[in-house]
């Protein structure tokens, strides 16, 4: 027999140890993400793969929130994370000390995710964009990758949350 784990067995680190721990060097920056839940999952979702910051734009909400909260479960305070209102001035500085600038989205000339050379010595920057418009074609031209996950069916997008989860276990393996 396998026996499913209770929480309390998972042998969990606490808040403090994990902001302590050394973080992989990737950075998410949410851009004009409306909603909510979407925010939160990123939230949980980079708690789970150790990055170290998310950078809200925009439109996007910040904690302390009730409806990030429902899907967050407390890792907006365990993830570090800072408003930055304007994304171009962000993502120049981020590019000037030297990280790789990623955006998600769907373009002439893109990289498909399984495809993409992650070296574990540099720092990766991971732009997510609007659930209707994507990113912004302005930070699109100061990209260095533009990533695309293959999809197969009849739809031609992902929900924001679940595309940052396949990336980030994508780019975090490399580190493990």
């Amino acid at each position: 027999m396998n026996k499913k784990l209770k929480l309390w067995e998972l042998d969990r680190i606490s808040k403090s140890e994990f902001k302590e721990q050394k973080k992989f060097p990737i950075i998410i920056i949410l851009n004009n993400i409306r909603s909510l839940t979407n925010i939160g999952s990123f939230f949980r979702t980079s708690d789970a793969f150790n990055i170290e910051k998310i950078y809200l734009c925009g439109i996007t909400a910040k904690p302390p929130h009730r409806e990030i909260q429902k899907t967050a479960i407390g890792s907006t305070e365990s993830v570090s994370w800072e408003y930055y209102e304007e994304i171009i001035d962000l993502v120049n500085k981020l590019k000037a000390e030297g990280s790789i600038i990623c955006s998600l989205e769907q373009t002439e000339k893109t990289t498909f995710l399984q495809d993409l050379d992650i070296s574990k010595s540099k720092k990766y920057v991971l732009i997510f964009g609007n659930e209707v418009n994507g990113v912004d074609q302005e930070i699109i031209n100061l990209s260095d990758k533009i990533i695309e996950i293959p999809q197969f069916g009849t739809k031609h997008s992902l929900n924001v949350s679940v595309c940052a989860g396949i990336v980030l276990w994508e780019f975090t393996k490399k580190h493990i």
